[in-house]
């Protein structure tokens, strides 16, 4: 199927000879031109296949037109292995299955679409674990940990990829199958027939590798196998060190040579790996601080010694990048003061109280050597948070706000860890000369360091240093006999070394093994070997000038394209409910590249840096990609570089919305209070026509929501109606109550009960006639109307609110909005009030949790009954916010029981979930976590949301009525 509107008649002949889908338009080729790597190249299309046979099929069609072919997976390879002029082959979709699983042999069968920690979810109900688990695990595929022979933190106790890879099945270039394991080649050889691809294969390798000479270069010339991680080119040493040519050596096994062979050699379609038993069942880290990265480098050559299953650096750069990140800021817990450099070291053991003796010796044992002056030990929960700081290093390293940026250039060297002290004070060496500084992150205790210079690559200078210290460091890495790359690749930014690094006979070598396996260069071209020039096809020009964007939101010491630019592509948007988190949930739905939040970032970037137009947001191409944004928020807080996709897209939708203009559904969804302050008038007659289902269709179908949707009544009396018409009580304790649109017309009962259940708890509740938020206005991305509203609230509360008498709110899309949005949106003079009023603005569970803890709030004014409570938190509360005090205060009554639903976004997204073209990727969205939790429990059970759309969306999924905390608390009093 070809889904395109620029085409070739070969790739149009290509698409009608397979099932799946095969795209050449601007938007899906830009969207694959990236990866996480610095480069960029336009790809000849991208082909997603369905089956083995589509597969065959494309496969045997390349060879036959010499159509070269990328195959990619999730995309997060940081030396451009997946980025080249050929058609991308995507297996992320349809090829995920775990095909087997074997516990009495202890190996796994899987296509290469299956991620990491998705396997690893399986696994462990048999009690077996696959070790290698890269920092981008929760995304990170096999078949893509194949081609770059992945590692991970744990890699002292669990190697590489290659070391569990038993078994290869899949396709040379010329489509023939074949499949790779243990054996004796020589015996192999005799049954090919000569002529074939696997007779050439074979015969010319075993011949290569058993010439006496080319055995001493190889050992030579090649890393020290001390260095377990070496990805230096194709693994012909590890070929070498097998019984075909030494009978006391492990057998020999074409998948030690495709592990790390980006697939340029085979593609893949299932991999059998070798797994364990899980890990002992206790794990402690101590988490050692030091005031320099030296005493930590020297402090993890003692670490080793107790066999720890990580150890882990991360320096002052990368810790300082945590403070601002609001995921990450609540993971810094164990960090004390601000160190140089802190060594994780993670230790394991079946008894606990071993675990902390030893940890108390690995203290002990730095401490003899004046090393270390902190060392937190982290068990349970808390290890967790511990290693997810860790991981968001890589994107962390991105959100720098200007042009400069940590550019993965020399970031995967290894050499033997006792060489690590000396190489590192020579590498800062030539950092100090070359007037740059650099990132220190890196797998210590396996001698690898991911060094990240900071660079503009926007400048010509940039460029030259790019350049310039790539080789520096190179021949650093040579001096020491270490491998340029250790577990990322050498890709099209290290191919060029490879001569260096090996010797330039093993780089003929490895030319004409390339030529063995793929003659007419089918597979993944130009990596490897033959690349182009590491400084060739970057993401940035050198000397590229942007111009000044006036924009309606401000970004924080950048401007808009920049914002779009701290998305490196690392791919954490590709996360699937199973990894828990929000981000994304288009494409935990639809499996789509083009639904993450990486796509749109990668778009935006395109075309407000290469458009002719003058408005260069007013892209069809855009719009098309950011439809199905949800403005969650996840990203906000998930997206370790922090870029904020909702408000890049309230921001397209403003600027794209000056030339194209504002459709007439998004006027209706913008008005939404205006429109239902005049329907409130009569709610009787609105509520006949949208309570009748007949009758609500054709109302739907006529505005463009779909005719499934049902739709929130009007209350007979608005909340302001109520409020105005009663007496309130007077106390020393008080709350100004932000009376938002959408409880005021729509969920009055709600906040009726939050009003009495404030003034039952002792607290004055104080209102006046204020503006509205200006959720649905930002939502449509109708930013003069948004930034009125804000100027107005701000200027109207900020002289009334103060951390003593807090301005409490109901609903988080519209309260958090003080929070978020507001900033950005009022003039520059009030900016500072605009943060200063943020602080004091609060969602009626925050409020409820805070007072707690003060204990102006007590559980005894609360039941003291048993139930059991689902939550179900809302999108911006999770990301401006937290469900740490929604928790707390739902567990007031001393019996609740609070769980939270593993849930992302509900799928509803304010007007999203009623329009017609996303209402079924609404209920798709619901379907992947919280529907079918909702549906298993007891009709005993509560339910609750926060969230008006949230509760409206269980009730559409599931018929089940969700509760807002204000309720639960109410109806629990005594």
């Amino acid at each position: 199927m070809l889904s395109t509107v620029e085409t070739t008649p070969v790739l149009a002949e290509l698409a009608e000879k397979i099932q799946g889908s095969l795209f050449t338009d601007t938007v899906m080729r830009t969207l694959y031109a990236t990866d996480a790597s610095a480069y960029r190249e336009m790809p000849l299309g991208v082909v997603i296949p369905e089956t083995q046979k589509d597969l065959e099929t494309i496969i045997r069609f390349a060879d036959q037109h010499a159509l070269p072919l990328i195959p990619r997976t999730a995309g997060t390879s940081l030396a451009g292995q997946v980025v080249g002029k050929a058609l991308i082959v995507d297996v992320s979709k349809f090829f995920n299955r775990i095909l087997e699983i074997n516990e009495e042999e202890s190996y796994v069968w899987v296509e290469p679409g299956v991620v990491r920690d998705v396997l690893n979810v399986e696994l462990k109900k048999h009690g077996l674990f696959f070790g290698p688990e890269t920092s981008t695990a929760n995304r990170a595929m096999i078949g893509g940990m194949l081609g770059n022979n992945s590692c991970g933190s744990n890699s002292v106790v669990y190697g590489s990829t290659r070391d569990h890879v038993l078994e290869v099945e899949g396709y040379l270039s010329d489509g023939t199958l074949v499949n790779f394991s243990s054996e004796n080649p020589f015996e192999t050889l005799k049954g090919l027939k000569e002529g074939t691809r696997l007779h050439t294969i074979y015969s010319k390798t075993l011949e290569a590798l058993s010439d006496s000479k080319r055995q001493q270069e190889i050992q030579d010339e090649f890393p020290k196998p001390s260095i377990h991680r070496r990805n230096t080119g194709y693994a012909v040493d590890m070929l070498l060190n097998t019984d075909a040519f030494d009978s006391k050596k492990a057998p020999f096994n074409f998948c030690a040579l495709l592990a790390g062979s980006e697939g340029t050699l085979c593609f893949a379609t299932k991999i059998k790996l070798h797994v364990d038993k899980l890990p002992p069942k206790h794990l402690g880290l101590v988490c050692a601080h030091f005031n320099t990265i030296d005493e930590a480098l020297r402090a993890n050559l003692i670490a080793l010694k107790f066999n720890p299953s990580a150890s882990e650096l991360m320096d002052h750069y990368i810790l300082e990048c945590t403070k601002a990140n609001p995921e990450q800021r609540q993971n810094r817990f164990f960090v004390e003061g601000d160190p140089g450099a802190i060594l994780v070291v993670e230790l394991r053991s079946d008894d606990p109280n071993e675990l902390a003796s030893q940890a108390k010796e690995v203290e002990k044992a730095m401490l003899s050597e004046n090393l270390g002056y902190h060392f937190p030990y982290i068990t349970g929960e808390n290890v967790k948070k511990v290693w997810d700081l860790r991981k968001a290093g890589l994107g962390l390293l991105s959100n720098l706000p200007g042009d400069e940026k940590a550019v993965a250039v020399i970031e995967d060297t290894a050499v033997d860890v006792n060489d690590l002290p000396a190489f590192i004070a020579e590498f800062n060496v030539i950092l100090s000369e070359n007037n740059l500084y650099c990132v220190h992150y890196a797998h210590a205790g396996s001698g690898e360091l991911h060094l990240r210079p900071i660079i503009n690559l926007k400048t010509k200078e940039g460029h030259k240093m790019f350049r310039h210290i790539a080789e520096e460091i190179a021949r650093l890495v040579k001096k020491y006999k270490g491998s340029l790359s250790g577990e990322h690749g050498d890709g099209r930014l290290r191919g060029e070394f490879i001569p260096w690094m090996v010797g330039e006979s093993n780089y003929q070598l490895m030319r004409e093994l390339k030529s063995w396996w793929d003659p007419k260069g089918i597979f993944n071209p130009n990596k490897i070997v033959d690349t182009p020039p590491m400084d060739s096809f970057l993401r940035y020009e050198a000397g590229q000038i942007t111009p000044d964007f006036k924009t309606a939101f401000r970004y924080q010491d950048q401007d808009v394209l920049q914002h779009a630019e701290q998305c490196n592509g690392s791919g954490d948007c590709r996360k699937t409910p199973i990894s828990g988190g929000t981000m994304c949930p288009s494409f935990m739905a639809t499996r789509n590249e083009k639904e993450t939040t990486r796509a749109r970032a990668n778009i935006l970037r395109e075309f407000l840096t290469r458009s002719p137009q003058e408005n260069r947001f007013a892209h069809e191409e855009i719009k098309e990609v950011m439809d199905l944004c949800l403005a969650c928020k996840g990203c906000k807080s998930e997206c370790p570089s922090n870029v904020d996709v909702a408000k890049l897209k309230m921001e397209f939708l403003y600027q794209y919305q000056k030339e194209k203009g504002l459709p007439i559904r998004s006027w209706l969804v913008g008005h939404f209070s205006s429109i239902s302050s005049i329907a409130s008038k009569i709610p009787f007659a609105y509520n006949l026509v949208m309570g009748t289902p007949f009758l609500r269709r054709i109302a739907n179908r006529i505005v463009g929501f779909h005719p499934n949707r049902s739709m929130p009544l009007l209350a007979n009396q608005t909340l302001r109606a109520w409020l105005k018409n009663r007496p309130s009580i007077s106390s020393n304790k008080a709350v100004f109550l932000f009376v938002d649109e959408f409880t005021n017309f729509n969920d009055a009962e709600v906040g009726r009960k939050a009003v009495l259940l404030l003034e039952a708890l002792g607290y004055e509740v104080r209102t006046l006639d204020h503006p509205i938020s200006g959720r649905s206005f930002l939502s449509k991305g109708m930013l003069d109307e948004a930034k009125e509203l804000a100027q107005k609230n701000v200027e109207l509360w900020s002289d009334l609110v103060s951390q003593e008498v807090p301005l409490v709110g109901i609903e988080p899309s519209a309260l958090l909005t003080f929070r978020d949005e507001y900033p950005d949106l009022v003039s520059e003079a009030w900016v500072d009030r605009a943060k200063e009023l943020a602080k004091n603005v609060l969602l009626l569970e925050e409020f409820i949790a805070k007072e707690l803890e003060t204990k102006r709030i007590s559980p005894n004014q609360f039941t003291q009954e048993k139930c059991l409570i689902k939550l179900h938190g809302h999108c911006q509360q999770k990301s401006i916010s937290s469900l740490v005090p929604a928790k707390k205060a739902l567990s007031l009554p001393a019996n609740y029981e609070v769980q939270l639903i593993p849930s992302g976004c509900c799928g509803m997204a304010g007007s999203f979930g009623y329009e017609k073209e996303h209402y079924d990727l609404s209920m798709q969205i619901g379907e992947l976590v919280l529907f079918p939790t909702v549906r298993a429990q007891a009709p005993e059970v509560i339910i609750a949301a926060s969230g008006t759309s949230c509760r409206h969306q269980i009730h559409d999924g599931t018929q089940r009525e969700a509760k807002h905390t204000a309720e639960i608390l109410f109806e629990a009093l005594v």
